[in-house]
């Protein structure tokens, strides 16, 4: 996520404009007109959200939505296939359902080059202990275990990231800052304390099919769990709009350098 450091005529929101990119953790509609199994754009997603289906994966809001509305803006972000021409100078979400990592949309050069200035960079999180890859292990008669390979290997990247922040914040990147949220480190915490933070089922996908609702995901018009907000996870692979309100508050305010570093998106919206 990157922001501009353009001055506005008013105090709120905290920064200007906000641009978006990522996969369907925080796509909010782009894959919705696209010829793609990777569209959530049915119930029951968005069985929690003021619009209904709108092609957030979850059953409300994503991380971005809420960390759009911690940072003060009045309405979500749009995607961009459904913005209107005078959204954009506030603001458009690029995320798409299934997207990958390319060398020149993850060369932040372009971004910096455009004026934006302040950056949170999210790490991977702990995709070997999602339920699709939870079926997986218990099909492998590894009952509820992760797949500790995957998350090593998510770790070894998750450190890359962190030595590029340290890298772009030591002066390579003049007048920007750049801040490296660790989402594998917070889910570690929700997961750990579970109970506190009232989750009751961790292994298992509100919506889904097959073992731990994770074989195949959530299916048009299937009927989900009874309480969504009990549940870390949606379906197969993404979270609940109640996991997605801790991630995004750890994300805006933590004070913990193992959450966010070296410091909150609340400190970086007021850096000059």
């Amino acid at each position: 996520m990157a922001w501009s450091t353009t001055t506005t005529m008013t105090r709120s929101p905290q920064v200007p404009c906000m641009f978006i990119f990522g996969d369907s953790l925080v796509d909010n509609g782009n894959n919705d007109q696209l010829l793609t199994i990777s569209r959530a754009n049915y119930p029951p997603y968005g069985i929690d959200f003021a619009q209904g289906s709108s092609g957030r994966f979850s059953n409300g809001r994503t991380l971005a939505d809420v960390l759009t509305q911690l940072l003060g803006f009045r309405d979500f972000i749009p995607s961009y296939a459904l913005a209107q021409s005078s959204s954009i100078l506030r603001g458009l979400n690029y995320a798409s359902g299934a997207s990958g990592i390319r060398d020149e949309t993850g060369n932040n050069l372009n971004l910096y080059n455009m004026g934006a200035r302040k950056f949170a960079i999210i790490g991977v999180g702990q995709i070997g202990c999602i339920p699709y890859e939870l079926a997986r292990m218990n099909n492998r008669n590894e009952k509820n275990r992760c797949n500790e390979e995957i998350n090593r290997a998510i770790s070894i990247y998750n450190n890359g990231l962190i030595k590029m922040v340290d890298r772009f914040n030591n002066g390579e990147l003049p007048g920007a800052n750049f801040v490296y949220v660790n989402t594998y480190e917070s889910s570690k915490d929700v997961a750990g304390n579970a109970t506190s933070y009232g989750f009751e089922m961790l292994d298992k996908g509100c919506c889904g099919v097959g073992r731990n609702n994770g074989q195949i995901t959530c299916l048009p018009f299937q009927q989900p769990c009874p309480d969504q907000s009990k549940y870390l996870f949606w379906d197969a692979f993404h979270p609940t709009e109640a996991a997605n309100v801790i991630y995004a508050r750890k994300a805006y305010g933590s004070t913990d350098c193992s959450e966010v570093y070296p410091m909150n998106i609340k400190q970086l919206a007021s850096c000059v």
